[in-house]
């Protein structure tokens, strides 16, 4: 892994919170924004979860569900709260960071972890010439050698194996944060 990503890769977690506390204090919310930003915020909460309960880290490329729309559907869910969480705060500079943190953290990390896929799945570049990176196309992937083990559906054990209802958790706390701020202000 290349040094800055690997960098990237380490240091994600604690921005993320670093972040999370600037977030906080720049955000002006309205109850209008707040429940926009929700909604947008709600669906990639979604899309992660769908994601979560279709990815095997490690043991199989994941072509099924939300990846076969998308090579990142997680990233994608991430992104998607990050605009509903922008959306909610009202502030220009949070917006502008968060474009920072996705072009110099997630960028870097999304390309090793492509690098590392190509490693691992050598079908992993015929599935990236027709699934993109991020917007999803309209009609989902088969892939030749996919046979249907449950693989192709969503396991719960999954999402609950990869902790996905922490995102879920995340949004909502930041979510009452946001509400307690503004009846205090009031």
């Amino acid at each position: 892994m290349p040094s800055w990503a690997r960098i990237a890769t380490r240091s994600r977690v604690p921005l993320g919170f670093v972040f999370a506390a600037a977030y906080f204090w720049l955000a002006r919310p309205t109850w209008i924004s707040l429940g926009a930003g929700f909604a947008v915020a709600a669906v990639g909460v979604l899309v992660r979860a769908l994601a979560s309960g279709h990815i095997r880290k490690n043991a199989e490329l994941a072509t099924t569900g939300p990846y076969a729309y998308t090579r990142n559907p997680l990233y994608l869910g991430s992104i998607i709260i990050a605009i509903g969480f922008i959306i909610a705060a009202r502030n220009l500079w949070i917006g502008i960071g968060a474009l920072a943190m996705f072009a110099f953290i997630y960028l870097p990390v999304i390309t090793a972890e492509e690098k590392y896929l190509r490693s691992a799945f050598p079908r992993y570049d015929l599935y990236a010439k027709e699934v993109p990176r991020f917007l999803p196309r309209l009609t989902p992937y088969r892939a030749e050698a996919e046979v249907d083990d449950g693989a192709a559906h969503f396991s719960s054990a999954l999402y609950l194996r990869h902790r996905e209802y922490n995102a879920a958790l995340g949004a909502a706390l930041m979510l009452g944060a946001l509400v307690v701020k503004m009846l205090v202000k009031h």
